[in-house]
C-alpha cells in the first residue's frame, strides 16, 4: 500500500499574499460564511501584522488571537469587526494560540470591554507570572546564567538578558478563564474547533482544526513562508526544537482532513503537508551546518555568530540577536540528544562533534 504524494503549496489568501509582497496590511476578509480575518498591525515589526480570526456565533463571535495592546491594534481590531459587521461587546470569548505579545497582548482588554472568557493552553498559563508579572526580575536573571553560558559577552550579556522588555508594554496581563488542552472541542455553536498542542514555538502553543469546515488555525506553528522562531528560554530550558518537529508530525497527519490553512502571519494557503515536510527538511540541514560548524565555533554564541541568517550577523541586534542565540542553542540541544554533539560542564559551554 503506498500513500499519496503530498498536494503542493498553494496560495488561496491572494489578497494577503499582493499586502505582503507590498508590505501594507491586507483587507478585512470574509474567508467564507461565518468566518472573517483582521489583520491588526505589529508595531516596529518586519512580521507587521497579526492576523486574527473572528468566528460569527449565535450570540456573538469568538476570536482566535486577539494582537498587541496598542491603541492602533485596538482600532484596527475594532474596525474589522465593524466591517464584519459587529462590535466589540459581541465578543464572546478568545481563544489565545500562544503568549507572545501579538497574540495575547490584547486578550485583557478586549475582556474588559465584552465580558468575553480567555482561554490558553495551561503550560503558557504557568508562564504568565515570569513573562509579563511579579517573577520577572527572576526571568531576567536566570536569562542572563543562561546566555552567560552560551558564551556571551559580559559587554552584551545585559542588553540581551533584558532585550524583551520593552514588549511587556504591549500586554494586558490577563489570567485565563479557561485552561485548552490537546484535544479539547471548544464550546462554539455551529463550529466543530478542536484544540491541538504544538509545542516548540512556545511550550503550550495551541492550532485549532476545524473538521467539518476542513479548517487548520496554525497560529506560528506552521506558516506559508517563514519559519518560526524555536529557541531555548531560560524559563522552559527543555528540548523545544523536538517538541516542534514532533508537533509538525502531529499536523502533517491532518493533512486530508484539512483544506485550507488559516495563519497567523503572512497568507493563507493550501497543501499543509508539504509544507509540514519543507519546514522539516529547513531544520534538517540547519542542524547539520551546527554540527560542522561545531567544529571550529566552540560555543554557542561563537556558533551563532558563524552561522548563515538573513541579514549579517553584525546587522542583527537587541531581541533578534538574543533570538538567533536562543535557536543556535535550540538545535544544540537537539543534536546532544541524539548523540551528534556533547558539551562540556564548563561555563561557558563547549560543544564538539560526537
Amino acid at each position: 500500500m503506498t500513500s499519496e504524494p503530498a498536494r503542493p503549496l498553494r496560495v488561496t489568501g491572494t489578497e494577503q499574499e499582493r499586502a505582503w509582497a507590498e508590505k501594507v496590511l491586507p483587507p478585512v476578509e470574509m474567508v467564507q460564511q461565518g468566518l472573517w480575518s483582521i489583520p491588526v498591525p505589529i508595531p516596529d515589526s518586519p512580521l507587521r501584522y497579526v492576523l486574527v480570526y473572528a468566528l460569527e456565533l449565535d450570540d456573538g463571535l469568538a476570536l482566535i488571537d486577539a494582537g498587541w495592546d496598542t491603541d492602533d491594534a485596538w482600532q484596527a481590531l475594532t474596525h474589522g469587526l465593524a466591517t464584519a459587521g459587529h462590535a466589540m461587546g459581541d465578543v464572546r470569548g478568545v481563544m489565545v494560540t500562544h503568549i507572545h505579545p501579538d497574540h495575547y497582548g490584547l486578550a485583557g482588554r478586549v475582556r474588559e470591554a465584552s465580558g468575553a472568557w480567555v482561554g490558553l493552553h495551561p503550560d503558557d498559563a504557568a508562564l504568565l507570572p515570569a513573562r509579563y508579572g511579579a517573577g520577572i526580575t527572576d526571568l531576567l536573571d536566570d536569562m542572563a546564567a543562561l546566555l552567560r553560558n552560551c558564551g556571551v559577552p559580559e559587554d552584551e550579556l545585559g542588553v540581551l538578558a533584558g532585550a524583551s522588555l520593552a514588549i511587556t508594554d504591549y500586554v494586558r496581563q490577563a489570567e485565563p478563564d479557561r485552561l485548552i488542552r490537546d484535544g479539547d472541542r471548544l464550546p462554539l455553536a455551529g463550529w466543530d474547533l478542536r484544540a491541538v498542542h504544538t509545542p516548540g514555538h512556545s511550550p503550550g502553543h495551541l492550532c485549532f482544526h476545524e473538521n467539518r469546515r476542513r479548517l487548520l488555525f496554525s497560529g506560528d506553528h506552521v506558516l506559508p513562508r517563514i519559519t518560526p522562531n524555536i529557541g531555548v528560554h531560560a524559563q522552559s530550558p527543555g528540548n523545544p526544537l523536538a517538541d516542534f518537529i514532533d508537533s509538525l508530525a502531529r499536523v502533517g497527519a491532518l493533512d486530508s482532513d484539512v483544506r485550507e490553512v488559516l495563519p497567523a502571519h503572512e497568507y493563507r494557503f493550501a497543501g499543509l503537508a508539504a509544507r509540514v515536510s519543507a519546514l522539516v527538511a529547513h531544520h534538517d540541514a540547519r542542524l547539520e551546518e551546527v554540527r560542522a560548524a561545531a567544529a571550529t565555533a566552540p560555543t554557542t554564541w561563537e556558533l551563532t555568530a558563524a552561522l548563515t541568517w538573513s541579514r549579517p550577523w553584525d546587522q542583527i541586534s537587541g531581541f533578534m540577536r538574543r533570538a538567533a542565540v536562543a535557536e543556535t542553542l535550540a538545535h544544540l540541544v537537539l543534536l546532544e540528544s541524539r548523540g551528534r554533539v556533547r558539551r562540556s560542564r564548563e561555563t561557558p559551554w563547549r560543544w564538539v562533534q560526537h
